[in-house]
């Protein structure tokens, strides 16, 4: 019989790692295919966004989705604690929850290097449902949208 898994004690295996960044990266670029398609505030992200969003509201009542996020903030011990505890709230509720993935800090820009940062599904969830309901990602589909006009001219 073989010992308990001890997270500490584990190694990283390069194949695992690269097998995490495949799946983040094809994640944000189905959500961005989607916002190409669909104006995000007209985008459900999971059965439970209204659920998702009020809790989101209620437990940090300052976060502002329009405003860049600070990641240094976001990951400092408390940040963390705070979103932990916030998260593990959904382990039944939504799959993957605590799924590693890919955020932009702000919403006005594309995911690129300096505007792309790891966050945990939820984390994502909580962030794109708020901007999504402010219409924030509202450009991403116009300027798809003005994209294809053009190109069809």
């Amino acid at each position: 019989m073989s010992k308990p898994f001890d997270p500490e004690q584990a190694q990283n295996l390069e194949d695992m790692e690269k097998q995490f960044a495949v799946k983040a990266v094809e994640h944000l670029m189905t959500y961005w295919s989607i916002l190409e398609k669909v104006p995000g505030s007209q985008l459900r992200l999971t059965k439970i966004d209204d659920e998702i969003y009020e809790h989101f509201k209620a437990e940090f009542p300052d976060f502002d989705p329009a405003e860049t996020i600070d990641e240094d903030k976001m990951k400092s011990k408390e940040g963390k604690e705070k979103w932990r505890n916030w998260i593990n709230q959904y382990e039944k509720k939504i799959h993957d929850f605590n799924f590693g993935t890919m955020l932009r800090a702000n919403p006005k820009t594309e995911y690129e290097r300096d505007n792309t940062i790891f966050a945990m599904r939820m984390q994502f969830y909580a962030i794109e449902i708020a901007r999504n309901r402010a219409g924030l990602n509202d450009w991403v589909y116009e300027q798809a949208q003005a994209r294809a006009k053009n190109s069809s001219s």
